[in-house]
This record gives structure tokens, C-alpha cells and sequence, in this order.
């Protein structure tokens, strides 16, 4: 009890002497005891006597006396009480406030001393996970090696010595706060905890940065600064904040109002710079063209904040730390405006790209190599992308053919939006694909184009989330189409080669017209194999399925042309120049198709190889 008695002026006129009963004589003498009870310990331990107990943590030296301590100051705190209730002008309510702000100084002095020298078992790492530690010792009875047993003994020694700290700290916060000294015990632990707490964000790199300053930066730079602050959340929600909030709750248990007032002014301060820092980044990312890859650090960010919303809620869930979640929360809603800016930015890049390049061979444009890219890693953030898109309205369903995508004009489903935004992505970039095929001359090599571009899209889908959400219906269609687009190549391209050859093997033909069958295909086969030796796949699997279909159809009729009417010419004259190619020779010619080198000039029966490129 602070405060509680002044003594009193003497009084002019003489005061008749005290008569006491029995009882009261009993008390009296109790109360005596009690004090002087309590005196001996507390003067044994005043810095301002005792050299020894200045320079000496009682806790530290002798925790039974410590502890012993602490109750004899209670119990003097209870008889204050008693005598104010009865005499405030009695001497021994005054010796016993004498006593009381001694005992409070040396409170003081352990308090912080405790504090100082314990942050090894005080740190947020050791508190927070101080109560999953039981659980872990556990674990290592399974295991019998040495080191095992070292690792557990040294988990104990972490657990018991933080355990024995807190104690000892709550029973000393409970000591002065029910002595009227909150105040004094407040300001210590505020001071050395709220220095811990700076420390520590500021070791995890968090620093105040301002618009104008993120303005001035560059890309590169913001793209570092969000990687150290994705590491920061991610230890200051399950060590640093975690473990501050236990240690507080654990210290002042006995009055919420004093945790709150504690908690936060410790961890306000530098829990607003972390959460401010994500406002800030989709600030400067709303007013200058941002590189397309920013968008995912956006959504990195957005996820460590979802992620940890409970947590946020629980370590912030006083009145005095709601700044704390309304920072959090205004950063989830500006980093959602940027990322749903940045996705219709990416559909209008899409839309709007101009470029007339003309891929090698009808290879696989780059465009639909990173715009399948960007939406297979977009995919990987489905779960969050379905609440920052809530809300916003969704592509025109009457712009996509029902055929493309299996989803019901009534199911307006938060997942079901997002299904339709990533094929609306895909069909835009198909689209634009389609008209860029028409800058190839050849229409075989537009198929091929088509073929190679769709395959792209199609392997992109399958391995990634992709598949997941579009599902497998329109993995099917587009796989069929695939096929649509090879077929049309392959009759483009090698048709003409096996018109060449009669339709009817068994017809009767004369010497010339074997003849001239022979030439014409050797120039129908040479003249399309020197252009598609230019044509690229690059999917290994779909190039050797086309080969051996192109060869499946060609090389049996020409085998069977071949051994039929070949003694034909062969008994003419001049024979050996028409029969140019042997069954053979067209299958290693094959098994050379989409090399990518163009073809000129004879090609050789005896080696492929050998062909001149261009």
C-alpha cells in the first residue's frame, strides 16, 4: 500500500493513556511480529545499509530467501492495511511504509536486474515455444544415440531455466503492483522489453520507408526489401511478437489492464512499421509501370498476411493494438487493388502485343511462352486469388464458346470466377496465337505453328495447378484440337507426296508410267522434305508422334510401289537415275525430320546427313 499514512501533528493537549483488552493486546503483539518479522529480511537487504546487497541480486544468491522475501512484504502490506483501518496515525504504520519502500527498492533493483541478465532465457524464440518444449523432450525417448540425449537434456535446460525466470518476474510484478509500486514495475519492464522488441525488428531489416522514398527505388531494390520483410512476418508472428505477448501475459498475469498497457506500447511501434511496409510497395506499384514479376511478390506478401491473420488477431487482440490489425488489414485491401490492376494489365499486354516476329521452323512463339509462364505461376496462388478477385467483375461469359469451358452460366461460385478468368487468359492468348500464325507464307507451317503454340498451352496446363482448376474436360478438347491442327499439318504438307503414288497398287501400269511415278515422287518427296527440314517441335513426344505417323502412311505404300515396280524400270534403260530412294533411304530421312536446318539441293540415298543446309 503506497502512500497509505502520513503522520500525524502532535497534538497540543495530552493525550490519556491507552487501554487495551486482551484481545487487542494479542493483535498488537502479532502485528509487531509481522513487522518486525519483515524488517529483519528487508533491512538485511537495503542498498542504501549494505554494501554486499548492492552489489548483490538476492535472486541470484539465495532464491528461498528471495522467495521468503517476497511473502514477508506481502504479509507487511496486509498489515498496513489493517492498521490504516484502524489508526493512520499509529508508528508502526508508519515504521512498516519506511520498511515498504525499502523492500520496493530492492523489488526495483531485482526486477531489472533479472530482466537484464536473463535475455538469453527472456529472448521471444525461447518464450514462444517455452510451451511446445514438454512435447519435443518427448519425442527424444524414442531415440537412444548420445546426442539425442544431449539435445534433450539441453531442451530441458532452456524450458527450466525460462521457466524459473518468469516466475520469479511475476512473483516480484505481483509483489509491487499489490503494493501500489505498478508503476515503478511497469516502467522497467517497458523500457528493457520494448528496447528488446526495436532490436529485434530492427535486426530483421524492417525499416521505415516512405512513399517518396520507395518512389526513388528501384525494382531491384523493392524486390530485396520485400524478401527481408516476408522473413521478418514469418519470425516476428511465430517468435518475436508470439513470444513478447507469453512473456507479458505470463509477468502481469494478475491485471489484464497492465498487460494491455504493457504489450502495447512494446510492440506497437515496430508492429506498425512491419504491416505499413506492404501499403507502401503497392503505393509505389499503382503509380509507376512495374515489371509484370512484381505481381508475385505482391501476392507473396498478401499470402504472409492471410496467412497469419489469427495470429495477428490473437498476439493483437487488445483494444490498444488495434492500430496493429487496422494496418494489417489496410495493407491486405491496397496490395488487393494493385495485384487485380496488375492482372487486367497483363490481359491488356496480351491484347495489345504487336509483335510481327516470325518464330524459326513454326516453333513456339514467346509470347505463349510467357504468358503461359506467368499464368501457371499465377495458378499457385489460387487460394488467395480467389478472395483478392471477389467482387470484381469477372470476364463476359458470352465472349467465351461454351465449348471451351464446362462451367454453368448459374454457378457464380468465388472458385468458379476464378476458372473462368484463368481460360478467359488463355483464350485471349490462343486468339492472338491464331492471328500471328498468318504471318507464315506456307499454310503447312501454319499448322505446324498452331500445333507447337497449343501444345505449349496444353503441357503448361497439365503440369501445374492449372490442371486442378480447368480440369480434365478441357485438357481433352484442347488435346484434340491439337490433333485437328497436326492432322491439317501432315495433309498440308506430305499429302501431296503420297498423291504421287497410285491409289490402286494392283493396276496395270506401262514401263513410262512407272517412270514417271518414280520421278514425281522423288520431287514431291525432296521438294517437301527440303521445306519442312526448316520446321521445328520442340515437344520431343509430339515431334515423334508426328514422324511416325508421316511415316506409318507414307513408307508402306511407297515399300510396296517400290518392290512391285521397280524390276519395271530396273529392266529399261536408265533406271537407276528415277528410282532415286529406297524404302530405307525415306525411313532415315524421316527419323531426320524437324531438325530445324533447311534443305537444299539433291538429297543423298546413302546418307542424310550429308544433305547441304542452307
Amino acid at each position: 500500500m503506497r502512500n497509505l499514512c502520513c503522520v500525524a501533528k502532535t497534538s497540543s493537549h495530552h493525550q490519556p493513556p491507552l487501554t487495551l483488552t486482551p484481545r487487542q493486546s494479542l493483535e498488537s503483539a502479532a502485528v509487531y511480529g509481522i513487522i518486525e518479522s519483515a524488517a529483519d529480511i528487508i533491512e538485511r537487504w537495503n542498498t542504501e545499509t549494505s554494501t554486499y546487497a548492492k552489489v548483490t541480486s538476492m535472486f541470484y544468491e539465495n532464491k528461498q530467501e528471495a522467495m521468503v522475501f517476497i511473502h514477508r512484504v506481502k504479509d507487511l502490506q496486509k498489515t498496513m492495511e489493517l492498521l490504516v483501518s484502524e489508526d493512520p496515525n499509529s508508528e508502526r504504520l508508519v515504521r512498516a511504509q519506511r520498511l515498504m519502500e525499502i523492500a520496493m527498492k530492492r523489488l526495483q533493483k531485482e526486477f531489472y536486474q533479472i530482466l537484464s541478465m536473463n535475455r538469453a532465457y527472456l529472448d521471444p524464440e525461447s518464450v514462444s515455444t517455452r510451451s511446445s518444449l514438454t512435447s519435443e523432450r518427448s519425442s527424444y525417448s524414442d531415440f537412444n544415440d548420445e546426442d539425442s540425449h544431449t539435445g534433450g537434456d539441453s531442451i530441458v535446460e532452456v524450458e527450466e531455466a525460462s521457466s524459473k525466470v518468469m516466475t520469479e518476474l511475476r512473483s516480484i510484478a505481483e509483489c509491487m503492483i499489490g503494493s501500489g509500486y505498478a508503476k515503478e514495475c511497469i516502467g522497467i519492464y517497458k523500457s528493457i522489453r520494448k528496447s528488446i522488441i526495436d532490436e529485434g525488428v530492427y535486426r530483421l531489416e524492417v525499416e521505415k520507408i516512405t512513399a517518396v522514398k520507395a518512389k526513388r527505388m528501384s525494382w531491384e531494390e523493392i524486390e530485396l526489401k520485400i524478401r527481408s520483410w516476408l522473413e521478418a512476418v514469418k519470425v516476428s508472428m511465430e517468435t518475436l511478437f508470439k513470444g513478447e505477448k507469453i512473456l507479458c501475459d505470463h509477468v502481469f498475469e494478475s491485471s489484464d489492464s497492465i498487460r494491455e498497457s504493457c504489450f502495447g506500447e512494446i510492440s506497437r511501434e515496430g508492429a506498425i512499421l512491419l504491416f505499413t511496409f506492404p501499403e507502401i510497395v503497392a503505393f509505389r506499384t499503382s503509380k509507376k509501370n512495374p515489371p509484370k514479376e512484381i505481381i508475385f511478390r505482391l501476392l507473396d506478401m498478401y499470402t504472409s498476411v492471410a496467412g497469419n491473420w489469427r495470429a495477428i488477431e490473437a498476439i493483437f487482440s487488445f483494444e490498444s493494438t488495434s492500430v496493429v490489425r487496422s494496418q494489417a488489414l489496410k495493407s491486405l485491401v491496397s496490395l488487393s487493388e494493385s495485384i487485380r490492376s496488375l492482372l487486367l494489365d497483363f490481359e491488356s499486354r496480351i491484347h495489345k502485343d504487336s509483335s510481327k516476329v516470325v518464330v524459326h521452323g513454326g516453333g513456339v512463339h514467346p509470347l505463349t511462352l510467357s504468358v503461359m509462364s506467368h499464368i501457371s505461376l499465377l495458378a499457385d496462388y489460387s487460394n488467395v486469388l480467389v478472395d483478392i478477385l471477389a467482387g470484381s467483375p469477372p470476364p463476359d461469359r458470352s465472349l467465351i464458346p461454351e465449348s471451351y469451358l464446362n462451367v454453368s452460366d448459374s454457378d457464380d461460385s468465388p472458385s468458379s470466377e476464378l476458372v473462368i478468368r484463368f481460360a478467359w487468359l488463355i483464350l485471349v492468348l490462343l486468339c492472338k496465337i491464331d492471328r500471328k500464325a498468318n504471318y507464315y507464307k506456307d499454310c503447312s507451317v501454319q499448322y505446324l505453328f498452331l500445333t507447337n503454340n497449343l501444345r505449349h498451352v496444353v503441357s503448361r496446363v497439365r503440369f501445374s495447378k492449372l490442371n486442378q482448376l480447368l480440369g480434365d474436360d478441357w485438357v481433352k478438347r484442347h488435346v484434340a484440337k491439337i490433333k485437328q491442327f497436326s492432322d491439317s499439318y501432315k495433309r498440308l504438307a506430305w499429302g501431296p507426296v503420297l498423291a504421287t503414288l497410285p491409289e490402286n497398287r494392283t493396276v496395270e501400269m506401262s514401263p513410262e508410267e512407272v517412270k514417271e511415278r518414280f520421278e514425281k515422287f522423288s520431287e514431291g518427296f525432296e521438294r517437301a522434305y527440303c521445306k519442312q527440314g526448316a520446321c521445328v517441335v520442340p515437344d520431343l513426344e509430339l515431334k515423334e508422334e508426328i514422324k511416325l505417323s508421316i511415316a506409318r502412311k507414307l513408307v508402306p505404300v511407297y515399300r510396296e510401289f517400290y518392290n512391285t515396280r521397280r524390276s519395271v524400270i530396273l529392266a529399261g534403260a536408265g533406271g537407276v537415275t528415277v528410282v532415286r530412294f529406297t524404302p530405307e533411304d525415306i525411313e532415315n530421312h524421316m527419323s531426320n525430320l524437324f531438325s530445324g536446318e533447311g534443305i537444299s539441293g539433291s538429297l543423298s540415298v546413302s546418307s542424310p546427313s550429308s544433305c547441304r543446309s542452307r
